[in-house]
């Protein structure tokens, strides 16, 4: 009940949910991304993230100017009495807008299991407009994107 809690504050808190789309950045973007179901192997065990969790990635600015950025897993329902996601890290991606990739912040692997993974990322001023994208990676495997476009 706690992780529904959580993110229908942080939707209700944003304005807006934007599923899998990119969105403008002018003063600030929230978007979420469900997280399909999958399969993986912990030490030769196959762990199972169900349905029921979302990819969300919140930016605050102006224009190139990045003065927040944040990117994790809210799970409801099901997806809350899972496991969670083992070995697992986020990164954030820029790309120009001809959508070639100049900038990744790699996050850290984390060893541990964990329901509700969520990185920060440092603020920052872009060279470019184009996007800002999240990732979230289980066991080196891409999962889930989620992407805001960088407009003037």
């Amino acid at each position: 009940m706690q992780y529904v809690t959580r993110l229908t504050t942080a939707l209700a808190a944003a304005g807006a949910l934007v599923l899998g789309t990119p969105t403008g950045a002018h003063a600030g973007a929230i978007g979420s991304t469900p997280v399909r179901t999958f399969e993986y192997s912990v030490g030769g065990v196959t762990m199972k993230v169900p349905t029921g969790c979302m990819f969300t990635h919140v930016i605050r600015g102006s224009g190139r100017k990045i003065t927040y950025q944040n990117a994790g897993v809210d799970c409801a329902f099901v997806g809350a009495l899972s496991s969670g996601f083992c070995n697992w890290r986020i990164d954030f991606t820029y790309a120009d807008t001809d959508n070639r990739p100049y900038r990744t912040s790699r996050g850290k692997t984390h060893s541990e299991c964990k329901i509700d993974p969520m990185r920060n990322n440092s603020p920052q001023t872009l060279p470019r407009y184009g996007k800002a994208c999240a990732h979230l990676y289980v066991s080196g495997v891409r999962r889930v994107k989620q992407c805001h476009h960088i407009t003037k």
